[in-house]
């Protein structure tokens, strides 16, 4: 369980109020102004040892006291540091939308005022935060952000942290040589400091890197050391994250009279401070242990109590985990029934759709079809009844002519030649730009070179391309999120989505192909195959969840519902084309389709999912990341091995200019 990671409440006391010039009301004297402050800042000394406590309801009653003080005075750095507290309360019990709004709030308030402290402790805390959310791009985008400032401004302490930060995040996509360096170059500057509290959470990190490399007498020496170190100083929360760490390294040794031990002290101690996470993971782990040890019906409490709390958090992996236990304990005690509800929930969690939803899908998809096909009838039958009414316009007026002709004088033809070519001139000038409104409509439904076949000959011959790459997008619980939403408001938001898909495809040179319903598609390497195609088109997918997941913060902050999205990718043969002889569209057929829709309901919210096929053709791409899954079942595919896909912030971009890293 990811935690506000690697001495966040450090950041904290650093970003304390001092040393600001006051210009109050004139009718506030220097003595109130002072005494304002004093009582401002004792009120947020008080709320922080109550947070430390874990008394998060009385911190945050002083903390908002504190605030309007504050505030009263105008002193923007007291009301940065303030919404910080606020922030990091929040986020301690699982309200994670509020603590980045928070977050927010404060980095822009210190940005104003130039107070590069707490603008870097802000950015530290919402790298934090991405970082549990499990978006380690963005968490180190902010963490390198935050880092530069504090190079800047040389405070080693700050940088020791957020060096040991990136070092957890190198714990999590298990590349435990790099997580390791991070954290002896923390460690480094801990010991040259004389930091008991960064040196205790240096110990516990290094104990799990060795607990994951199973050299557990070492990670035992290492987490014991952390744990003795938290004891000694009072910090409640350090002692959970050991306490929890040393119960899995006896779980993984299969020691379980020690493991319960640990996680039991860990579980005491998570309610104590009403810290949800760990208490829901200990929970689950207790849970598991109990089923091992054949005490079912106390297992099966256990993890429906993690189930709840990981329920309310909206942590994925955690439910997952709990509806395992409970499939085990179910199972174990004969219960078929329950057994396989929570098997089959435990193996597609991933995946919300449910039937209702599905069938909505299938309607939406249809209605708009015809929607779109009924626009196009409809644009077709409109320009055929004003061509027609300018060619009467024009035998009229070609009739009126010839009269005026053989009537007229010479000078009266001359006249009327004049307005002949006059009126030819903007006929053809109007007939122009109903032609251009046509080329530009065909456009935005098929491919430039589609078109252009489709006008000279009629119709378009279908072709076999040997390798294309399909995305499909497709909004995850889309009727549960629709249904929090006005009808006007759920059109203005999935159009604001797909604008934003498209403008992305044209970015990355990828075809869209269609939208079914909030399921978006679009190919790579059609009706042009093009090398950099595959590269492409993961790039646009990052791009696409990127956008999402800013816009789901963008929302959480006016309170509004958000999607979230799953996205997959897989490349191989397809068949292109057009059918029928009106209404038509541009579509894609084979089984590369279908095993891309496959890809993408097997994905998880928030991640770019793409097959094995697709893996081995651009694994030796060095601005990816992979993270492989496990052989994964697709229903009417059977087993793939699929792959997580992420931007790797640490290589070269197309001019070969590294970005820097981080060095202390």
């Amino acid at each position: 369980m990811k935690n506000l990671h690697i001495y966040l409440l450090f950041f904290l006391f650093l970003t304390l109020s001092a040393g600001i010039k006051l210009h109050g009301q004139t009718n506030i004297s220097n003595k109130q102004l002072f005494d304002n402050r004093k009582t401002a800042d004792s009120l947020l000394n008080s709320g922080t040892k109550y947070q430390d406590a874990g008394q998060f309801p009385e911190a945050m009653v002083l903390f908002e006291k504190s605030l309007k003080i504050y505030q009263s005075f105008k002193d923007q750095k007291g009301v940065g540091n303030v919404l910080n507290k606020i922030a990091t309360t929040y986020y301690y019990q699982g309200n994670y939308a509020k603590a980045l709004a928070y977050y927010t709030n404060s980095k822009e308030i210190c940005e104003k005022i130039d107070f590069k402290k707490g603008v870097s402790s802000a950015l530290n805390n919402i790298g934090a935060v991405h970082y549990y959310l499990g978006n380690y791009p963005k968490a180190l985008e902010f963490y390198n952000q935050a880092i530069k400032i504090q190079k800047k401004i040389g405070d080693k302490k700050i940088i020791a942290a957020t060096t040991q930060n990136i070092g957890g995040i190198y714990i999590d996509i298990k590349d435990y040589s790099n997580a390791m360096i991070y954290s002896q170059k923390a460690n480094t500057i801990y010991k040259e400091l004389k930091d008991s509290v960064g040196i205790s959470h240096n110990l516990n990190a290094a104990g799990k890197i060795y607990m994951m490399q199973k050299q557990y007498s070492k990670a035992y020496n290492h987490l014991s050391q952390a744990l003795a170190i938290a004891d000694t100083i009072g910090d409640e929360q350090k002692k959970i994250e050991a306490l929890y760490n040393l119960g899995e390294l006896f779980n993984i040794q299969g020691d379980y009279t020690k493991s319960l031990s640990y996680y039991n002290r860990c579980l005491k101690l998570s309610q104590k401070i009403n810290s949800l996470q760990y208490t829901g993971t200990s929970e689950v782990a207790i849970g598991s242990i109990l089923t091992q040890l054949g005490k079912n019906t106390t297992a099966i409490k256990k993890c429906k109590k993690g189930l709840g709390i990981a329920e309310n958090l909206g942590a994925i992996s955690l439910k997952k985990e709990a509806c395992k236990c409970l499939y085990e304990a179910y199972k174990s005690s004969g219960n078929a029934t329950e057994a396989l509800n929570f098997y089959e929930k435990s193996n597609a969690y991933n995946d919300s759709l449910q039937s209702e939803e599905t069938s909505n899908k299938i309607l939406n998809m249809e209605f708009q079809k015809a929607l779109l096909m009924d626009s196009i009838a409809y644009v077709n039958k409109e320009h055929k009844i004003e061509l027609k009414h300018k060619e009467e316009v024009q035998k009229k007026e070609t009739q009126r002519n010839v009269i005026i002709i053989s009537l007229g004088f010479i000078l009266l033809i001359v006249i009327a030649l004049w307005n002949r070519l006059n009126y030819v001139r903007k006929s053809r000038e109007a007939l122009k730009i109903e032609k251009d409104r046509s080329e530009k409509l065909l456009l935005n439904i098929l491919p430039e070179e589609i078109a252009e076949e489709l006008k000279e000959k009629g119709f378009v011959n279908a072709r076999d391309f040997n390798l294309v790459s399909i995305l499909f997008t497709d909004f995850k619980s889309f009727t549960q999120t629709a249904e929090k939403m006005s009808p006007k408001d759920l059109v203005e938001e999935i159009n604001v989505c797909f604008k934003a898909f498209d403008l992305i495809s044209d970015k990355h040179k990828i075809e869209k192909i269609k939208t079914i319903g909030d399921s978006y598609m679009a190919a790579g390497g059609i009706p042009n195959p093009n090398e950099d195609s595959l590269k492409d088109i993961v790039l646009a997918g990052l791009e696409m969840q990127e956008f999402m997941i800013e816009r789901k913060i963008q929302n959480s902050i006016t309170n509004k519902p958000a999607f979230e999205m799953r996205l997959g990718i897989h490349a191989g043969p397809i068949v292109a084309g057009i059918v029928g002889v009106k209404k038509f569209q541009y579509d894609v057929w084979g089984d590369t389709v279908n095993t891309a829709s496959r890809v993408e309901s097997n994905g998880m919210a928030g991640k770019v999912n793409i097959s094995e096929s697709l893996y081995n053709l651009i694994k030796h791409e060095e601005c990816f990341l992979f993270q492989y899954r496990g052989n994964i079942y697709a229903k009417g595919k059977g087993e793939i091995n699929m792959y997580f896909v992420e931007k790797n912030v640490f290589f070269v971009d197309k001019k070969n200019v590294f970005i820097d890293k981080i060095h202390v």
